[in-house]
């Protein structure tokens, strides 16, 4: 009975804390879109990228163009994504989606400098959506897209497929709206911010990681690594120099976002597991660049 509750007490206070970081992130996602990129005609990439073109053309209201570009997406992406993932996925689009519509008119827009409008874009949403990244879930759109081109191409890398996408969404937001190569830099600066911030505030701004976990359950720390990031691993062979004990040894290089996912499940499979973190200058082989 006391473990029923301490697990019901742990649960409730990660739905809190998972509604929280939602509620923080969206508005600060919804800040960096609504009151800084949607006057300055900015082109964004994601969802809300084309959720503000369809704004300048015909006025659609933001949050809920892209609550509803993301429904047709999100079912044909399920089979991959998996229940948990989803259904978090789901609850931080639709807060995210209300903050943006109801929340963000409130507060004053930007009329200053586009320079200075262009890097708070940046930071702002970098920062809204590492808060939410961090809890392990998601605002749908491009990252349920790129999860699923990932399951089918798995030898594509995120980086390559991630550029892709907001690239061609950045140029149909120049084309369509501003038609002016100046928004165009805008935009290509403020996805570079929000993928440093995205990096700095979850691990820092090198592209790779690389981790080794010493634990006595190899290969169910594998099937977790693959279940939650599609990432393979390396066993090693590894000996205690005081207990003379054998141990296994799992390594495994994936990203930044990657890695933070990884360290999480790890823990929940052992405890007592020793992980180490380290940087990767450059991670060459399958799913990652090529040689």
């Amino acid at each position: 009975m006391q473990k029923f509750l301490d697990n019901k007490i742990f649960y409730a206070k990660k739905w809190s804390i998972d509604i929280l970081m939602d509620i923080l992130g969206g508005i600060l996602i919804a800040i960096g879109t609504y009151n800084f990129a949607a006057l300055a005609q900015f082109p964004m990439a994601g969802l809300n990228g084309i959720a503000l073109i369809f704004y300048h053309l015909w006025g659609f209201p933001i949050g809920r163009t892209a609550l509803l570009l993301n429904i047709p997406i999100a079912l044909l992406c399920f089979p991959v994504l998996g229940r948990k993932y989803f259904l978090r996925s789901v609850r931080t689009i639709f807060i995210t989606s209300v903050i943006m519509d109801y929340l963000a008119p409130l507060f004053p827009v930007y009329t200053g400098d586009r320079m200075l409008a262009a890097v708070c874009t940046g930071v702002l949403s970098g920062l809204g959506y590492a808060l939410i990244y961090m809890r392990e879930s998601s605002t749908g759109g491009a990252d349920f897209i790129m999860l699923s081109v990932k399951a089918l191409k798995p030898y594509i890398s995120l980086g390559k497929i991630t550029f892709a996408l907001d690239g061609l969404i950045v140029l149909a937001g120049t084309l369509i709206v501003s038609r002016d190569i100046d928004s165009l830099i805008y935009g290509m600066i403020i996805n570079f911010l929000l993928a440093v911030v995205v990096d700095k505030v979850m691990y820092g701004i090198d592209a790779g990681k690389m981790t080794l976990i010493v634990t006595d359950h190899a290969r169910e720390a594998a099937d977790m690594i693959d279940q939650v990031t599609g990432r393979g691993c390396t066993f090693l062979e590894g000996e205690g120099s005081y207990s003379k004990e054998k141990k296994a040894v799992v390594m495994c290089a994936c990203n930044n976002k990657q890695m933070y996912s990884i360290r999480s499940s790890i823990k929940k499979i052992d405890p007592k597991a020793f992980i180490i973190i380290v940087e990767s200058n450059e991670v060459v082989g399958e799913g990652f660049k090529s040689h």
